[in-house]
């Protein structure tokens, strides 16, 4: 099977600091790779570098078979892939329309947005259509989370980054971000997510990587690993079975 994206080698640094260690990394078309490991361990970077917000100094990058880290960040995202950082940077100052209106490019105004995708979009974010005309900033964390997400789907993507969602959020705003990725897979979206929740995890992910100081230590079936507690102990240094 030929990776939507692959990671061959790819060393990173950010000033003197030598974060990224030839991270060897492959993610399928259609699925949900997870990406975990302690904090510290390189996650974010990773997803950075493959958006070029950080410059890989040596390695591959591939996206559908194309050298891509050579490639501005815009011209990353305009093939298709799409980041939620984990400081979600929504524009506080606008509101929920505007900031969907933003991020869809084929889009000038709210009457020229998708009508069906839209819908579909807010059926997995309902508080979103709620507070349609608030400004973001008025918003919980976790809806500020789901208006994140939504920014980044409001028109397809091939590719979904996105880096520890369920920070900070309460169970049962957790429990909905779960039940939105669950529908992003019924649809064959294609997502690299950065978690710490092991419950998230283990519930919407297909595969997972493991990492550690900079280095994939560890790949395979996110099922596998939820089932091998000694496996988690070793790679992770505790206990899906202790964050259920």
């Amino acid at each position: 099977m030929t990776a939507l994206l692959h990671l061959k080698e790819v060393h990173t640094h950010i000033g003197a600091y030598h974060i990224l260690h030839g991270v060897n990394l492959e993610v399928q078309e259609g699925e949900v790779t997870m990406l975990l490991g302690r904090n510290g361990a390189g996650k974010t970077t990773t997803l950075r570098t493959i958006l070029g917000l950080w410059r890989a100094s040596r390695g591959a990058l591939h996206f559908r078979g194309a050298p891509i880290g050579a490639l501005a960040t815009p011209e990353i995202a305009r093939l298709g892939i799409a980041y939620v950082p984990e400081n979600m940077g929504i524009f506080a100052d606008l509101t929920v329309k505007e900031n969907l209106l933003l991020a869809a490019r084929a889009a000038a105004t709210a009457d020229a947005l998708d009508k069906a995708r839209l819908e579909w979009v807010l059926s997995l974010f309902a508080a979103l259509k709620k507070f349609w005309l608030y400004p973001a900033g008025k918003l919980s964390g976790g809806q500020k989370q789901m208006l994140a997400i939504a920014r980044a789907i409001i028109e397809p993507r091939d590719l979904l980054l996105i880096d520890e969602p369920s920070k900070g959020l309460a169970p049962a705003m957790v429990q909905n971000l779960i039940a939105a990725f669950a529908e992003l897979k019924r649809q064959r979206t294609t997502v690299l997510l950065v978690e710490q929740n092991f419950a998230m995890a283990k519930a919407i992910g297909d595969h997972v990587a493991v990492m550690d100081n900079g280095r994939i230590v560890h790949t395979g079936a996110m099922s596998d690993l939820a089932d091998n507690e000694a496996l988690q102990q070793r790679l992770l240094g505790l206990s899906l079975g202790v964050h259920q």
